[in-house]
């Protein structure tokens, strides 16, 4: 398979505004694109929670879609085909399937996403939380970024906590060998702050690794996204 695997350094840290804005802009460059979230969680929460995606400030809240159905919109595919799993309670995926009275299969995880995959297509698939996030009691995220085998991005904040966050991350993906490509920090404020701008120059130094900026975005506007996007290396991401 041809793609990226989004990950990131926790939940709100903006792998979803990330994994929309890579899919827009190669969409928009002619780019076939498929989208993937292997489990959705929080749809049964009361309008107004969780409208924003990951990452975006919340007192800024936008006329934003849930995750599966911004990506779906950046994609061109509908969001049962992004997301196959889809639960109420705003929990880990492996504690929303149990309150549901399910369980989650690892094999299904990993054919799903490949299935996702088969077509000739770049693939996005954006995790849940973090790397070590649980979808089953035995299997996270981690494990599935392994099974799919695709280069890994890590969407992170850039302001406090975020070294420790990141190079936690980066520990965590590359104690199992996978190829991270690029940390992106988001959203990357127009006047950055002497902290801010210092935590991306630590980062890269400390973790020696490529740190990308992705600006703020002001809604699920797709040219804006796409726009946004293409200010990041994805193509060089994808070959390198």
């Amino acid at each position: 398979m041809r793609g990226l695997f989004v990950t990131g350094t926790g939940t709100g840290v903006g792998k979803t505004i990330v994994s929309a804005a890579l899919l827009a802009a190669m969409r928009a460059a002619g780019e076939p694109v498929r989208a993937h979230k292997p489990v959705v969680t929080g749809l049964a929460e009361p309008p107004g929670f969780g409208q924003s995606p990951e990452g975006w400030p919340p007192d800024q809240p936008g006329p934003w879609p849930p995750d599966h159905e911004l990506l779906a919109l950046a994609a061109g595919m509908t969001p049962d085909e992004v997301a196959p799993l889809r639960y109420g309670p705003a929990v880990s995926p492996h504690l929303a399937a149990a309150l549901a009275g399910a369980s989650i299969d690892p094999t299904t995880l990993v054919a799903n996403a490949r299935k996702t995959g088969a077509v000739q297509a770049t693939l996005v698939v954006e995790g849940v939380g973090g790397l070590l996030v649980p979808l089953t009691d035995d299997f996270m995220v981690r494990d599935l970024a392994v099974e799919l085998a695709l280069p890994l991005l890590i969407a992170s904040s850039p302001g406090l906590g975020t070294i420790n966050h990141t190079l936690l991350t980066l520990q965590a993906a590359r104690s199992v060998a996978l190829d991270v490509r690029a940390v992106v920090l988001t959203p990357w404020p127009r006047e950055p702050s002497a902290m801010e701008r210092s935590n991306r120059e630590t980062i890269a130094h400390m973790g020696e690794i490529e740190v990308a900026i992705l600006e703020e975005v002001a809604s699920a506007d797709i040219p804006e996204l796409a726009r946004a996007g293409d200010r990041l290396p994805w193509r060089d991401w994808l070959t390198r």
